[in-house]
């Protein structure tokens, strides 16, 4: 398909409702996310909103141009959705930072999409309330996480992003503003759009505004490290952990040379290094 490549113009008309900069004005950051194989390829405009009504207006008209736009959040992903590889408008959504509510009898939080996770759970939890999703990028937007539907090592007691959210407000390519889900854990009226919109990396909406469910603090978390004698022991007992009642938030496998490469770098030996009195080769991270 071929892009409409935007001109002096076209960027004077965008900056009636983002801030915009030439492409070769632009941090080389905005040509990739960080997974560097995708490649880099340099926008030719950078538009970076402050708003809702911003993000519909910059769509409208690059979809009337035919200019292509490529949304992006913190740009710590790895899937390739905020690298620009047709060049037109990189549409930061990093301002729309704000946090609009915590609302703690109803344990929901309404965000916009540039609020960094570890921003938001260090406000969540400053309230006594926690917000499960744990990818391991915490300086990730919310967008961001939202979009590609992040799990995280939490994901096997408490879900993914997708789990947590209650409605969002997106963009359509041609500017139009549709308000999907609500603000309540029962709802069931009509196609579930939502759930289409999570997990899309940006193809089909961008989201200016998400309503998050929240849940009570764990009182306490406790790691254990458990070693086996071989991988197949490891992985049997699994099911038998889950099985057992006790309900552990992750589960994670290791090799033995990732728990010896781990105590190199950190000098600190404390795994059990044998199983009655066989080699360790395997753990269970729980």
């Amino acid at each position: 398909m071929l892009f409409h490549k935007p001109d002096s113009a076209d960027l004077a008309a965008l900056s009636a409702w983002a801030t915009v900069l030439p492409g070769a004005s632009a941090s080389e950051d905005y040509a990739h996310d960080e997974m560097t194989e995708y490649g880099a390829f340099a926008p030719d405009a950078l538009a970076l909103c402050e708003s809702a009504e911003g993000v519909a207006k910059v769509l409208g008209y690059c979809a009337q141009k035919n200019i292509a736009v490529t949304p992006r959040g913190a740009g710590t992903g790895l899937c390739g959705g905020a690298v620009p590889i047709h060049g037109g408008v990189v549409l930061s959504l990093e301002r729309m930072n704000h946090i609009l509510e915590i609302d703690e009898n109803t344990m929901t939080a309404t965000v916009e999409p540039g609020v960094l996770l570890s921003d938001f759970i260090r406000e969540v939890e400053a309230r006594g309330l926690f917000y499960p999703p744990d990818p391991g990028e915490k300086t990730g937007s919310i967008g961001g996480n939202v979009v590609t539907n992040a799990g995280g090592m939490r994901a096997v007691k408490y879900g993914t992003t997708r789990d947590y959210v209650l409605a969002a407000t997106v963009v359509l390519p041609s500017g139009e503003v549709l308000e999907l889900g609500r603000a309540v854990t029962k709802t069931s009226s009509g196609y579930s759009l939502l759930h289409l919109v999570i997990g899309s990396e940006g193809t089909l909406a961008i989201v200016t505004e998400i309503t998050l469910k929240l849940i009570a603090r764990p009182e306490a978390s406790t790691s254990f490290i458990l070693p086996f004698a071989d991988i197949d022991a490891a992985i049997a007992s699994v099911p038998g952990i889950k099985l057992a009642g006790l309900d552990p938030q992750s589960i994670e496998f290791m090799e033995r040379d990732i728990v010896v490469d781990a105590e190199e770098h950190t000098g600190n030996h404390v795994f059990p290094a044998e199983v009655e009195g066989q080699q360790a080769n395997a753990y269970i991270l729980i």
